[in-house]
C-alpha cells in the first residue's frame, strides 16, 4: 500500500511538472529554400534547401534560420573548444530576425538578414567569464558577406559584424553543447537561453549536432 501511494505521489508530481516543461519548449516549423535576393545568390546556394521557423514562448516568430549544407571541416583535436571541426570564420547558415533582437552581449539587432560566421572568443583577460566556452558566430549583414567561401582574419570579421548594430562591436551569438543531432527543436534553459539544435551536415558526410543560443544574454 505504501508503494502504491509513493507511485501515486511521484505521478502526480510529474503531472505538475508538465506544463512548466512545456513552457520550457518552444516550435519550429520547417519552411522551404532562402530565396530572398537581400541574400547574395552564392551564399543561398551554399544553404540547405529546408529552414527553421523559430516561436518560443509565444505563438509570434522569433527568427528564421537556414544552415549550410556541406560545411567545411577541419582535423582540430582541441578538447577545450566546442566545436574544434571548423576553421574561424566558416559560414555556418544564415539567420532572419523579422523584428529588432539583441546578441549575447544584449546589444540591439535590426530586423533583417545576417550570415553568421563561427569565430572563437579572444583568449585573454578581457573576455574572460563571458561565457563557459570559447565557441561563437558572430552577425554580419548579409549584404556585406556575398562569398561563403570567403577566409577572412579576425580584425576583418569583428569590422564586418560590427556593421550589424552599427557600433564598434562585433554582434555574436553563443555556440553551447549539444548531445545529439536533433531535426530541429528549440527550448529554453537554466539561464533563460533559448537554444536551438539541430542536425548539421559536415563536407565529410558526417552529421554534426549543432546548438545555437537565439534568445538570451551573457550571465553578469
Amino acid at each position: 500500500m505504501q508503494n502504491h501511494k509513493a507511485s501515486l505521489a511521484t505521478i502526480a508530481i510529474l503531472l505538475m511538472l508538465c506544463p512548466l516543461c512545456i513552457a520550457q519548449s518552444g516550435k519550429v516549423e520547417s519552411i522551404g529554400q532562402l530565396t530572398d535576393s537581400a541574400v547574395s545568390e552564392k551564399v543561398r546556394q551554399s544553404l540547405d534547401a529546408k529552414g527553421y521557423r523559430l516561436s518560443l514562448d509565444d505563438s509570434k516568430p522569433c527568427c528564421e534560420i537556414w544552415l549550410r549544407k556541406d560545411v567545411p571541416a577541419q582535423a582540430n583535436k582541441s578538447t577545450e573548444l566546442v566545436y574544434p571541426q571548423f576553421a574561424e570564420s566558416t559560414l555556418l547558415g544564415v539567420i532572419h530576425f523579422s523584428e529588432a533582437a539583441a546578441d549575447f552581449r544584449g546589444h540591439p539587432i535590426p530586423a533583417g538578414f545576417y550570415t553568421f560566421r563561427y569565430e572563437l572568443l579572444p583568449d585573454d583577460g578581457n573576455h574572460l567569464g563571458v561565457a563557459p566556452n570559447r565557441d561563437f558566430v558572430l552577425l554580419i549583414p548579409a549584404q556585406s558577406d556575398p562569398d561563403p567561401n570567403a577566409t577572412l582574419r579576425y580584425q576583418e570579421l569583428v569590422s564586418m559584424s560590427a556593421k550589424t548594430a552599427g557600433t564598434k562591436h562585433p554582434a555574436p551569438l553563443s555556440l553551447p553543447p549539444t548531445d545529439k543531432p536533433t531535426p530541429g527543436m528549440v527550448a529554453k534553459d537554466d539561464h533563460d537561453h533559448w537554444i536551438f539544435s539541430a542536425s548539421l551536415k559536415l563536407a565529410s558526410g558526417e552529421d554534426l549536432s549543432f546548438a545555437l543560443i537565439v534568445k538570451g544574454t551573457a550571465e553578469q
